[in-house]
């Protein structure tokens, strides 16, 4: 896993080894400066010598500088690496989600998504950063005054040789019992992301039922679990501190009692030697802090990484086969005894037994009740999902055997959930065809009756819409959405329920555009109301995931009763 994630540091590899190199010289300079420090107490303070203090004082003072210029470049260094690092991980992320089908998205849910992608990755970026900061400064340090210390006095090592297994044997305890508690507040993270995702989405919704203080108090018992599953997690975390500071402090005092009798005993040891002594330590039991404050933030990041590794490992179920075909040869679809499950199980399926054959440039009409699968039967045929059982063609070959985009770039959708992204409407229509000519744009307005309107704007085509389109209608979006589509010019287009916020002359009209301008694509309609269908070539009637009937609308009338109580329910809403 960690091999995996520390591939994507990328170009920033030369930042990544240079602040362990210059933190290194850091280390060299301030585990030499006690040494100095001692020589001015003993040999110069002590002896009266004033040139050898003023000597080693500047050298002391050059030393401290050059341990500035290295801390500071090492610090440069490793936030260049890092944030190169999650800028290069969050890239990968969301390029690997952007292949998803949409049943890996519904794995992972759009929520916990976000959250891998923002927290997540944050938390990586910190691990790595004091990783390669800490990691080398921490054992090198320790090493270096363990090494000097021992040398100054052996006898008085002893002290802090029996705190080291003692610190090490409780910071392994505590991150032991962390790592499950900050996975469940990841999880926590997730859910809080997802009411706020679905707050703002549904905002309209939540004021228009006046929905306000209930949102809030749901929101308010996200983030108290959150807070909850926060605070129990650290809370194991902050003991480290205290415990490590009085195993350090206890070590010093213990230093200084058997130190200060060495030195008032007549022993081998003075007073600079006793002052480099306490330095030493108390760099060894700093860089023990550090090292533990580096295990810490990767049990803390442990959790993100593991979320982040899933995301990347995971393998989209639908991918482009080798030696793919790259070209439709119309827009003629068959489905042959297709079932479909969401959860890929034949005891629980959406679609049952489907058996259809469209010939190229017909307008096949869908109806059914809530619930009945429309809209699963023609996600199938630009492959967003994969059959369970039998197969879907596309002129005539099966869509498993076709690349991915040139499938999908022959099969335009308008779905049931229209959306608009920020900026113009001229950029928005461009996302059916980027090269699209001014010409081409209005032409598919027309067509999609939105020409009239769009041209009401003060700034026509280049009207800015806001985020999701909030400046049009949902009438307006709609016909937005369906201009967008017709830009792809392919060879089958889907409309899932596109027009039901728009009034039935407006529907009529665009129909008729259809009819006279689209006589050569394969189109699908589905569809409420009977009026939207009732002109197509043939309409299937589904109940249940399952094909009831199909005919024209005459002949629909005569033998399908689901049909004709659809219809004259809608007849005798009209008339009244």
């Amino acid at each position: 896993m960690l091999k995996k994630l520390l591939s994507y540091v990328g170009r920033y590899k030369k930042e990544a080894i240079l602040a362990p190199v210059t933190i290194l010289g850091e280390v060299a300079m301030e585990v030499l400066i006690p040494y100095v420090m001692a020589s001015i107490i003993d040999k110069g303070i002590r002896a009266g010598d004033i040139k050898h203090v003023a000597v080693m004082g500047a050298l002391m003072v050059l030393m401290a500088l050059f341990s500035l210029f290295f801390g500071a470049v090492a610090g440069r260094f490793s936030a260049v690496a890092a944030v190169g690092f999650a800028k290069n991980l969050r890239g990968e992320l969301f390029k690997k989600v952007q292949s998803f089908s949409f049943a890996n998205v519904d794995k992972f849910s759009t929520a916990s998504l976000t959250t891998r992608l923002t927290t997540d990755v944050s938390n990586i970026q910190m691990a790595f950063m004091m990783f390669i900061r800490t990691a080398v400064r921490a054992p090198m340090m320790m090493i270096f005054a363990l090494i000097m210390a021992v040398t100054t006095n052996a006898k008085l090592s002893l002290v802090f040789l029996c705190a080291i297994p003692v610190l090490g044997a409780a910071v392994g305890l505590i991150m032991t019992k962390a790592h499950p508690r900050f996975k469940a507040m990841l999880t926590l993270y997730d859910g809080m992301n997802a009411r706020v995702q679905e707050n703002l989405v549904g905002i309209r919704t939540v004021k228009a039922f006046v929905r306000e203080d209930y949102e809030k108090k749901k929101f308010t018992e996200s983030t108290e679990k959150v807070r909850e599953a926060q605070v129990r997690a650290e809370k194991l975390v902050i003991l480290t501190m205290p415990f490590m500071q009085f195993c350090m402090y206890a070590s010093i005092i213990a230093i200084l009692f058997f130190g200060g009798h060495m030195i008032a005993g007549g022993g081998n040891m003075l007073t600079g030697d006793l002052t480099q002594f306490i330095t030493y330590v108390g760099q060894i039991l700093m860089s023990l802090m550090m090292l533990s404050f580096m295990f810490m933030m990767f049990v803390i990041s442990r959790a993100s990484l593991q979320r982040v590794y899933e995301v990347l490992t995971e393998e989209s179920d639908i991918v482009s086969p080798e030696n793919s075909v790259t070209e439709v040869e119309d827009g003629s679809v068959s489905f042959k005894n297709v079932s479909f499950s969401y959860f890929k199980d034949m005891n629980n399926l959406s679609l049952e037994k489907i058996n259809l054959d469209i010939k190229s440039g017909e307008t096949i009409g869908i109806i059914g009740g809530t619930g009945s699968s429309k809209t699963t039967l023609v996600q199938l045929i630009p492959r967003l999902y994969d059959v369970t059982d039998g197969e879907v063609l596309v002129g005539g070959r099966n869509v498993r055997e076709y690349d991915l985009e040139t499938l999908r770039n022959q099969v335009a959708m308008v779905l049931q959930k229209n959306v608009l992204f920020s900026g113009t409407i001229k950029e928005n229509l461009k996302w059916g065809n980027a090269d699209a000519s001014d010409e081409e744009i209005i032409e598919a307005c027309r067509h999609a009756c939105a020409h009239d309107f769009v041209m009401s704007f003060p700034d026509g085509y280049d009207q800015d819409l806001g985020q999701g389109g909030v400046n049009v209608s949902g009438g307006q979006k709609q016909r937005l959405c369906i201009a967008r589509a017709l830009l792809k010019k392919p060879k089958i287009l889907i409309f899932d329920d596109s027009t039901s916020a728009v009034d039935t002359a407006t529907d009529a009209s665009i129909r008729k555009a259809f009819r006279e301008n689209l006589s050569d694509v394969t189109t699908f309609i589905i569809a409420q109301r009977i009026s939207s269908v009732q002109d197509a070539d043939r309409i299937i009637v589904m109940d249940g995931g399952k094909i009831t009937d199909m005919g024209t609308h005459e002949e629909l009338l005569e033998k399908s009763n689901i049909y004709r109580e659809v219809y004259d329910s809608q007849q005798k809403g009209g008339d009244e």
